[in-house]
């Protein structure tokens, strides 16, 4: 993609104004290094190359303006991250200087005391001032802020135009719609998943649990309770198990997918439906659909309505035991700055946290717009507990989506097995 005037004119206008941090102490190392190498971990995406072009650029600019510093980055998967920063905050001289984060971890993370705190930095940075409420509220854990926000997601569904003109299909604007229409791709092209999903996909399970009137917990201010095997929930879990078969997505394929899994089938055409973030555009666009599909909100349980979606998105934040904590904090806010928020919608269509920024990627790009749209019609979030990063490692609910595809529990069972899990997590952290 090219950039068109609206936004070319925003970044030229951006002035990256990174003001210097003022060390305070409550950094677990007394060092403040000027010079040396700092270590970057950010997450391996479907389609990585685009995203490494922009982070080499920041790189280069950042190497320039300090020298005597070097900055090496490692792309991890996401699936393994909890291994990987478990590690790195029981070993600081493994441990990057900088990390990308799920903005679900971010609770855990502070708990488990590994992030920085940088409220000072970024209450001193000019540009944090135009930072959307909900993408800050993702960095702050009792009134502290724990990194910057880099790019808030959404999913929506990703179908294939093609498909749905040569068999005459029409859009579905209702869950139950959604399923018929998936068999009906899969009868007629049985070479095609109808609606691909994936066992492991937590969060392209979620809104089919939302839209049913189901919650993963109730609660706040750190206390909560699970819900997962509330009726509506077991409602929501129903219909969205329902969908691994072999008239749509058979569950000894489908079973063991997560998200990105989806995302690659649906982009190499192997699907005529996917679940999909405004973070998967990139991938699509590079994959052998790109030309022959379209996007819509993911529709709820009545006509006109959306599903509500995870409130996902990512952020970037300094460790605790980093030795260069000043260059580390410049680092996090040139990766998350304006200017770098830009270039990453360019170039994989992660929608920026400034509202700025995104209201002029939103002009620019149609594509944006089903996502938008989805965002103003009411998003959720997972329970603002550091219980989730448990929850979420020890796969609590996929396992619970996995036992009932499997046919080794029923909902009732699987759910309810889930619910005394996450309380038990819950309970753990007071």
């Amino acid at each position: 993609m090219k950039l068109s005037p609206p936004l070319a004119l925003l970044l030229a206008a951006l002035v990256v104004t990174a003001c210097a941090p003022q060390t305070s102490d409550n950094s677990s190392s007394d060092k403040d290094e000027k010079t040396g190498t700092l270590r970057v971990w950010l997450f391996q995406e479907v389609g990585n190359k685009p995203k490494e072009k922009v982070v080499d650029s920041v790189v280069n600019a950042f190497e320039k303006e300090h020298k005597g510093a070097k900055v090496e980055v490692e792309y991890i998967p996401i699936e393994t991250r909890a291994q990987r920063v478990k590690a790195a905050f029981n070993d600081p001289k493994s441990a990057p200087d900088v990390m990308e984060y799920g903005n679900t971890d971010t609770a855990g993370y502070v708990k488990d005391g590994g992030l920085l705190d940088v409220t000072q930095e970024f209450g001193d940075w000019s540009e944090a001032k135009d930072t959307d409420p909900t993408a800050k509220q993702s960095v702050t854990v009792d009134g502290k802020i724990y990194g910057a926000p880099f790019y808030v997601g959404v999913r929506a569904l990703y179908y294939r135009t093609d498909v749905f003109e040569r068999l005459g299909l029409e859009v579905p604007k209702t869950m139950t719609e959604l399923a018929t229409t998936a068999r009906k791709i899969r009868a007629a092209e049985p070479e095609l998943y109808g609606l691909v999903v994936g066992g492991a996909y937590t969060y392209g399970a979620m809104p089919f649990v939302w839209a049913n009137g189901g919650e993963l917990a109730t609660g706040k201010g750190g206390s909560y309770a699970s819900a997962i095997d509330s009726t509506d929930a077991q409602k929501g879990i129903k219909e969205y198990t329902s969908l691994f078969s072999d008239d749509n997505c058979p569950a000894a394929k489908c079973a063991g997918m997560g998200g990105n899994d989806t995302v690659t089938a649906f982009a190499a055409g192997k699907a005529g439906m996917a679940i999909g973030g405004d973070f998967s555009h990139a991938a699509v666009e590079a994959g052998k659909v790109k030309g022959k599909y379209a996007v819509v909100p993911l529709p709820g349980v009545k006509a006109g309505s959306i599903a509500p979606a995870f409130a996902g998105g990512n952020n970037i934040g300094v460790l605790k035991s980093t030795s260069h904590r000043t260059l580390a904090v410049d680092l996090m806010e040139q990766l998350t700055s304006k200017k770098t928020q830009a270039s990453m919608f360019e170039a994989m269509g992660f929608l920026p946290t400034f509202g700025d920024v995104r209201d002029a990627a939103a002009k620019e790009e149609p594509f944006v717009e089903p996502f938008v749209e989805t965002l103003g019609s009411g998003t959720k979030f997972v329970p603002a507990s550091p219980a989730w990063s448990e929850i979420d490692a020890a796969t609590v609910l996929p396992t619970m989506f996995q036992e009932v595809i499997s046919g080794k529990k029923d909902v009732a069972g699987a759910s309810g097995d889930a619910a005394k899990k996450m309380d038990d997590a819950f309970g753990s952290v007071g």
